[in-house]
């Protein structure tokens, strides 16, 4: 983002502000702490470390893929970041597998190879990240080149033939790379590199290992369908004239079929089958679902199907044959929210994570032929009581226009007169709040005593398309207006005190307290902005290149003379003349999606009209903190400004 407007020349974009009348000059008491660069922000009491110890040793398990010895590749965290771990059977120990400082991202393990697997890792949450292959034991080979951005790993199902998408600095077009591949050595040279439009990335090989299924994502409500074949045109899947949301993607055995997750002709997200020859598409999830499908899995031979539901944040797993659509005998889970879902090699079992509000993720697998669910790891829960912890409620308050909105209420179990209210607002904007766990929200309902109300505003996922799109472009604003109704709300309910609300976001979910604090500034304690958003013009202009379009489809396009003038409109820095409260800027200084020269002109435009701001600059994070240490003393931060302006 930003540090110092000086320090940066003509190389990034800084928004010009009217002419200040009168600077008011308040000392800033700056110190650092490793790599973190702190602003007015206290030291943290002894008591308070130790009080919040519990809650952020509590660690979770996320399932990363099978290997053909049927034990799984998992990821967890033993010290500072999230690393690589095996697990041989249900219940054995973690064999750690990565030693990085940086932590681990997405993981593939290679196919008809018992030990060999790739993963990705970038630096100081830069987002480049690089493609390692690795084995159970030695040391992990880079196989592309430094300085690129590379997601979407995809095997043939022999593991003979790879593809993934790469990207350089500052190019919104990403090129598809494909190469045949060696479980020891990695991708062999003369392979294919093909330059696509856009954010276009593999799903899935054909079962022969010849053809690709990939995706151009376009935005949350629009994406389209591509097969590649060798010394073919690209061929778009199902061409349509209305924009249609697709996820997820796989072939059926036979290969002249896709299974895809598709809004088209639909309100929600269902599972569809399309005809490769014909574009004839049949669905597979009833015709009166009114959720959406979240994820899927198919069997390697093709004939068994597992997806999840969101029901309004909840997951369900569903089990059942492809052909014939016969339902099998279906898991029966905890509450909560999947983390992932894949059947083994064999077929036999399928891999489901879950994520519950008061417990952390873990593994399961279930035995298709026994139906039988069986718990492969137990996360540590950092001596936490599990009978303590808060579940949420779900409640639907009115907003401006009579939409209902729905939010997860997490109220403390014991409270002495009024609760101060923090509203955590997710980012996105096409997120999503679910009620997994967090240790931060339950550190405030158990120890502040706080009630933690988490709204899914206009613009969030999981609610069908129409609600999605409700706040796109020049309807920015009117997601802002669903929290002053959430604040009218809050001031019916005779457990909560509406003299003490703090908005806590990050991301858009950042921009929507910057936002939130410029709008209702009279009715807030405070604010915490996290990663936020604080001109649209800046942000687009700064933000990589590959983000840039991507972005625009969403929030408008900056260079339109109309989306202009809704941004110098709407965008917090312009209105930062009516923050008087005390706000808290946290930020990433290698974060490239929200570059951390929006934090530094918030945090100088409210200073300069007097108000009283903590900054908190980490010099290696990027989108968010993902290192011990500086989730740490974020934490410990922002208990220290909640303590303030709650007056507890």
């Amino acid at each position: 983002m930003i540090r110092r407007a000086f320090l940066f020349g003509s190389a990034i974009t800084l928004a010009a502000g009217p002419a200040l009348a009168r600077v008011v000059t308040k000392p800033v008491a700056k110190r650092q702490q490793g790599t973190l660069t702190l602003e007015n922000v206290p030291e943290t009491p002894l008591e308070l470390r130790e009080g919040l110890r519990r809650y952020q040793n509590a660690r979770s398990a996320f399932f990363d893929d099978w290997l053909d010895d049927g034990s799984m590749l998992i990821s967890t965290r033993f010290g500072q970041t999230s690393q690589l771990h095996r697990v041989t059977a249900p219940g054995a120990d973690r064999h750690q597998l990565t030693f990085f400082d940086e932590p681990i991202g997405a993981v593939t393990a290679v196919p008809r190879s018992k030990t060999s697997f790739v993963f990705g890792k970038d630096t100081g949450g830069d987002e480049y990240h690089q493609f390692y292959l690795a084995g159970l034991t030695g040391p992990e080979k880079a196989f592309t080149t430094a300085g690129t951005r590379n997601q979407s790993l995809t095997f043939s199902r022999d593991g003979r033939r790879v593809a993934w998408a790469e990207v350089g600095k500052g190019d919104g077009n990403y090129t598809l790379r494909i190469a045949d591949f060696d479980a020891a050595t990695g991708p062999k040279p003369g392979g294919e590199s093909i330059k696509l439009t856009g954010a276009t990335s593999p799903v899935a090989f054909s079962p022969d290992g010849r053809a690709l299924l990939l995706q151009h994502y376009i935005s949350a409500a629009e994406s389209k369908l591509y097969l590649w074949e060798p010394g073919v045109p690209l061929q778009e899947i199902n061409p349509t004239t209305a924009p249609v949301a697709y996820q997820g993607g796989a072939f059926t055995a036979d290969g002249q079929s896709i299974v895809v997750i598709s809004n088209q002709d639909y309100e929600f997200l269902r599972l569809v089958e399309i005809n490769l020859q014909s574009n004839r598409i049949a669905p597979i999830t009833a015709g009166d679902l009114t959720w959406d499908v979240e994820t899927f899995a198919l069997s390697e031979d093709g004939k068994l199907l597992a997806y999840g539901i969101n029901e309004g944040g909840r997951s369900r797993v569903v089990v059942r044959e492809l052909r014939g659509r016969k339902t099998l005998r279906q898991p029966t889970l905890p509450v909560g929210v999947l983390t992932a879902l894949k059947f083994s090699p064999d077929g036999k079992s399928l891999a489901i994570g879950l994520n519950t509000a008061t417990s952390p993720a873990d593994i399961w697998s279930w035995d298709l032929k026994e139906a039988r669910l069986t718990r492969w790891t137990t996360s540590e829960s950092g001596g936490l009581d599990p009978a303590a912890l808060v579940e949420p409620a779900v409640v639907k308050f009115r907003s401006f226009d009579g939409l209902g909105v729905p939010a997860w209420v997490y109220r403390p179990r014991a409270s002495k007169g009024r609760a101060p209210v923090i509203i955590d607002i997710h980012g996105g904007p096409e997120s999503q709040a679910r009620p997994g766990f967090n240790s931060r929200i339950q550190y405030w309902a158990v120890e502040l005593g706080a009630t933690v109300i988490v709204p899914n505003v206009r613009g969030s996922d999981g609610y069908g398309k129409t609600y999605l799109a409700l706040d796109n472009a020049e309807k920015r604003q009117d997601s802002v207006k669903d929290i002053g109704a959430l604040l009218d709300w809050i001031a019916t309910q005779p457990d909560l005190d509406k003299d003490r609300v703090v908005v806590y976001g990050g991301s858009y979910g950042g921009f929507m307290v910057l936002a939130s604090l410029a709008a209702y500034n009279d009715r807030l304690a405070g604010a915490i902005d996290i990663v936020g958003i604080s001109n649209f013009t800046t942000f687009l202009t700064n933000t990589e290149g590959y983000r840039r379009d991507l972005r625009r489809a969403e929030y408008g396009d900056e260079r339109t003379p109309k989306m202009k003038a809704v941004f110098d409109r709407i965008s917090p820095l312009n209105l930062a003349g009516k923050m008087t409260k005390p706000l808290f800027v946290i930020q990433g200084r290698n974060d490239p999606r929200v570059p951390w020269t929006e934090a530094e002109q918030i945090v100088a435009r409210v200073r300069a009209n007097g108000g009283d701001v903590w900054y908190m600059l980490a010099g290696d994070e990027g989108h968010g903190f993902k290192k011990k240490q500086n989730i740490d003393a974020q934490r410990e931060a922002e208990t220290l400004f909640l303590r303030k302006v709650f007056k507890l």
